[in-house]
């Protein structure tokens, strides 16, 4: 009887997840709320609201403000769910809960104590990319690495879980994916020799279910030798420790602090990893896989289906973390199931995300330069490898050797800033950094708990272009080509928003919204907020009425100059002089301004 109420309480249990789940992408599905900090599962940042458009779009003015009460870099995005929108800051991670229905009131406010000692191990600023929502929980990953569960309604705490240890440098920036009963977490640290690794909880309990490593023993990875491949090949026993010298694996970063999106169909989470630990590529002999890595694994066991490393052997610190944008589009004709990702290295790949087939990997800069490409044929001993320009080889050029005019920066082509799609035009709309670098490799020893780097960094505009830092551009994933491009005084650090309503919206480090034609580029709309942006854009509606809503406060790795109050040009792992000038433009100051049309 025992045994038949505990498989009775487990299946309703079950099925309780099961609905929690399809309720929430029930709300995905609902373009009046904003549910994910991507949007939707697929991380298109596509929003079906077209009230606001090309037309009226010039129109568009503050409805209301809000300050955060922070300062420092403020990245991800507001979440609204029914009436109540949630606001989160960077450290202390504060999370406000506020009524639509009353001009804002607070409805309740979470204030975690974190030790502080923790924001002197956070590499590049102080930042974080909200919380989540699901099962009538608010989900939040502190900069501590505690990942809490607090009741929608009233802010109290549910449970807390507590995924990694500030001491040897593990820390946390990035939002969680919530996917049937669980919920997805990666962790930070590369730069202070941390293991990177994904984790999922058990979205009622916080009790740990799997954790996948990136790199280490087979079991740690969670991979079939057989049956996990790599660009349709098993990746064989042992493929996460035989492209290490010794034991340089239990170091080698690999961390998994960007995006995540999901397949609901095929049952599949999409990630990137980091950059292998040290920064100087001649103390970690081979390709130190599976850093730098697109993986694709169950949601429920977390067993990895398919990798591809996009940069083996990384020579510049071009992390693969930033998001995969899941799309479904004709190829060849034929219908395909596709994910596309701007990497930091430059190149734009377009893969098939069930297989892994490689089908598309092309520069969406035209200045990168540390590589000619990527080889594509099948039958090739180098295929699916960028081939290595030696010039701008830091490997080849050797340690306590200044390689120069190496493009794109460490900072990459785009960092985690995510893109969006709109799928009538079939188009990627992408903030980029247009921004070159000299970078000098060291000898660095490794102790827990200190920055475990080894290379000094300057970065500057690319030579011989339009002067500025930055582009906002169009991509077609299929021809892989730039549509049309935007110039931008510096990094476009914040992520974009497509609409129904043809228009795109993104903002600049100097502090502008701006709002663009979606086919064309063409400017329609921007304003000036009160501190540089480096959110990103959503949308909602509210009594029938739209509005835009974006956080203010300059920082990131790109303003870390003025967010930190550092003026050493090489601090900042080297983009304090690069972007001086910013502090001409902007200053600090965590806010919220929300806009509607005039009624």
């Amino acid at each position: 009887m025992k045994k038949l109420l505990a498989l009775t309480s487990g299946l309703a249990l079950s099925a309780g997840m099961a609905s929690a789940n399809a309720e929430l992408m029930e709300m995905m599905n609902d373009p009046n709320q904003w549910v994910i900090q991507t949007g939707d599962y697929k991380n298109q940042r596509y929003s079906q609201l077209d009230s606001i458009n090309k037309e009226n779009v010039g129109d568009l003015q503050v409805a209301w403000t809000m300050s955060t009460g922070v300062l420092r870099g403020h990245e991800g995005s507001p979440l609204v769910i029914g009436d109540t929108m949630y606001l989160h800051t960077p450290f202390p991670n504060i999370v406000y809960a506020l009524d639509l229905n009353e001009d804002g009131r607070i409805k309740w406010k979470y204030e975690p104590k974190q030790d502080p000692d923790v924001i002197p191990v956070m590499c590049c600023d102080t930042v974080n990319r909200g919380v989540a929502y699901a099962d009538g929980k608010i989900f939040l990953h502190q900069a501590d690495t505690t990942v809490v569960a607090l009741d929608a309604e009233s802010g109290e705490v549910v449970w807390s879980a507590v995924n990694g240890d500030p001491s040897k440098g593990e820390t946390n920036t990035a939002t969680v994916l919530p996917v049937n009963d669980k919920v997805i977490v990666g962790i930070s640290g590369g730069e202070f020799g941390v293991r990177g690794h994904v984790t999922a909880y058990d979205m009622s309990s916080g009790e740990q279910v799997w954790r996948a490593y990136s790199m280490g023993p087979d079991e740690d990875i969670l991979v079939d030798p057989e049956n996990t491949t790599h660009l349709g090949e098993p990746v064989g026993e042992n493929s996460g420790t035989n492209t290490w010298e010794g034991d340089q694996w239990m170091i080698g970063g690999g961390t998994t602090w960007g995006w995540y999106s999901y397949d609901a169909e095929e049952n599949l989470v999409y990630y990137g990893t980091g950059n292998p630990s040290t920064w100087n590529p001649a103390q970690r002999p081979g390709d130190n896989r599976w850093s730098m890595t697109i993986m694709a694994r169950d949601a429920d066991t977390g067993m990895a289906k398919w990798f591809y490393q996009m940069t083996p052997h990384d020579e510049w610190d071009y992390d693969g973390i930033n998001e995969m944008i899941l799309t479904e589009q004709e190829v060849d004709g034929e219908m395909r199931k596709l994910l596309t990702h701007f990497d930091r290295n430059g190149l734009a790949y377009t893969m098939d995300r069930v297989s892994g087939e490689l089908l598309v990997a092309e520069k969406y800069d035209p200045v990168v330069n540390w590589t000619t490409g990527v080889d594509m044929d099948p039958e090739s001993d180098q295929y699916g490898r960028p081939q290595v320009v030696a010039q701008y080889s830091t490997e080849q050029n050797g340690e306590d050797v200044n390689s120069t005019g190496i493009c794109p920066a460490a900072l990459g082509t785009k960092d985690q800033q995510p893109a969006a799609y709109d799928p009538n035009l079939e188009l990627f709309l992408v903030p980029t950094n247009h921004v070159c670098m000299d970078y000098e490799p060291f000898r660095v020893s490794y102790t827990a708990g200190q920055p475990y780097v080894g290379a000094t960094l300057a970065m500057y505009p690319a030579p011989d272009s339009h002067g500025g830092m930055g582009n906002f551009i169009a991509w077609d994933n299929i021809a892989g080509e730039i549509k049309w491009s935007i110039p931008e005084q510096f990094s476009v650090w914040s992520g974009a928003l497509a609409t129904a309503g043809g228009v795109t919206f993104y903002g600049t480090l100097e502090g502008y919204l701006k709002a663009v034609d979606t086919e064309t580029g063409d400017e329609l709309y921007k304003f000036k907020t009160p501190s540089g942006i480096i959110g990103n854009v959503m949308t909602y509606t509210h009594n029938d009425e739209q509005y835009v809503g974006i956080l203010s406060g300059v920082g990131g790795w790109a303003g870390i100059g003025l967010a930190a109050g550092l003026t050493n040009p090489n601090d900042g792992l080297g983009a304090v002089g690069g972007y001086a000038a910013l502090s001409d433009y902007t200053a600090l100051g965590g806010q919220l301004t929300v806009f509607k049309l005039p009624n």
